[in-house]
């Protein structure tokens, strides 16, 4: 009787939640309907009788394991070079810093073939860095496995910046002044204080990260070929199966769906839902 009370008057004190506008609802669905009902036409035009003997094919499953170790590299290249970015472009005072977070942004808006050509033209023999890693190592970097885990990067590092720069701004500076003030120098202030206010949107940086590196095309396609077994991600493989067999394009078009869906489900922070209920 005592926790029924208790609960009755948890319940009582409960703020209400905010009812949603009934005429925002009908573009709402809209917008669903925009993600879904192609994902659904998928489905329809989708051979599920052949389906499993599609998607174990040599070349599905090197697409696959491709994609997968590709975008975990990329990921992780992405928490190392990202974070620090994100915490310069925050938290420091020097000039042109804005033009600066400009620039890092410009994958998001860039397509993605422009980037690829970037890169080739950076990397590749004829490029001035190119050049100079072929004169040092006597290796080339385009068109091998490592070209698609630095275009992946590329595109998917801006996810990245943008959730910690974010996070780091709407939490402000307080914290890390007062540790200043307290002696800690800035490598300890950063280690103590500036990281573990980063961790919840590093987990969402990091899904989005993945994400978009397992989804990359454009970028992988112009600097890094579509090799089988070195450079043919699943993206790429949908691509080439789509010219032979429809059938096989659309069920590695599923697989890349479910993966991406699971990635985002299982791997997704809690504050994505509004955090605890």
């Amino acid at each position: 009787m005592v926790l029924a009370s208790k609960a009755g008057a948890a319940a009582e004190t409960r703020p209400p939640h905010a009812r949603v506008p009934l005429l925002l609802w009908f573009p709402a669905v809209a917008a669903l309907a925009l993600v879904v009902l192609p994902v659904v036409g998928l489905l329809v035009r989708s051979d599920l009788t052949r389906l499993p003997s599609l998607l174990v094919t040599t070349s599905s499953l090197n697409a696959l394991r491709l994609s997968l170790v590709t975008a975990a590299l990329s990921t992780v290249a992405c928490v190392v070079l990202g974070v620090p970015l994100a915490v310069v472009l925050a938290r420091s005072r020097v000039p042109g810093v804005r033009m600066l977070r400009s620039i890092v942004l410009l994958p998001l808006v860039l397509p993605p073939v422009v980037g690829g050509l970037a890169l080739l033209y950076l990397l590749g023999r004829k490029g001035f860095l190119g050049i100079l890693i072929n004169w040092l190592t006597g290796e080339q970097v385009p068109f091998t496995t490592a070209a698609v885990v630095i275009a992946q990067t590329f595109v998917a590092m801006p996810f990245l910046v943008v959730s910690l720069e974010g996070a780091l701004r709407g939490s402000g500076d307080r914290y890390e002044q007062v540790a200043s003030t307290l002696g800690a120098r800035p490598w300890t202030v950063f280690r103590r204080v500036t990281l573990p206010l980063l961790l919840p949107a590093l987990g969402s940086g990091v899904v989005l990260s993945f994400a978009r590196a397992l989804g990359e095309f454009g970028a992988t396609i112009t600097f890094a070929g579509s090799l089988e077994g070195v450079t043919r991600t699943l993206p790429l493989e949908v691509y080439t199966q789509a010219e032979v067999d429809i059938d096989s394009a659309v069920a590695l078009a599923l697989l890349l769906i479910v993966v991406a869906i699971l990635v985002i489900a299982v791997a997704r922070p809690r504050s994505w839902e509004g955090g605890l209920r």
